[in-house]
């Protein structure tokens, strides 16, 4: 698939995914940009490494954002730990030019996407309103009427 194309089919799967499916996306994504960091380090391309570094370190400033610590859910705060930990990973096989922190950080973003995919599929065969609050709300009353509604990313997890 061409790079313009497999733009436009992810930006079509983002914007018709819900919030456990945009959660898994950017999860995928963060293996991905990981596993792309390890080939480069392995190849001594140190741009395309550092890259691929920054664009995990950017999903995972992502994840961490939309967390709700306001739902006070001790799983919030235990993925906001897992989260800085796995930038801390990151940021240290970066400067050290380290693999093993990238295939730890790896395992980890693995073993979380598995546990989304199975909240997913809980999701497909249970009711809508799962533990997982839809990245589109549904609107405010007081926006509704005039359609000023804007789409909000934040995930009850």
């Amino acid at each position: 698939m061409s790079g313009s194309v497999q733009r436009e089919y992810l930006e079509s799967r983002i914007l018709s995914a819900d919030g456990v499916e945009l959660v898994r996306i950017l999860y995928r994504s963060a293996v991905e940009a990981v596993e792309s960091a390890r080939q480069n380090l392995r190849r001594g391309e140190i741009r395309e490494r550092t890259a691929a570094i920054n664009n995990a370190i950017a999903i995972l400033g992502e994840l961490t954002a939309s967390l709700n610590h306001a739902a006070g859910t001790e799983l919030s705060h235990s993925l906001y730990a897992l989260y800085d930990y796995m930038l801390g990973r990151l940021i240290e096989a970066n400067f050290r030019q380290s693999d093993p922190p990238l295939a730890e950080v790896s395992k980890l973003l693995g073993t979380l996407l598995e546990g989304w995919a199975q909240i997913q599929a809980q999701a497909d065969t249970a009711a809508p309103a799962s533990c997982v609050s839809p990245a589109y709300g549904a609107p405010p009353d007081d926006d509704e009427a005039t359609g000023a509604y804007q789409p909000r990313f934040a995930f009850s997890y």
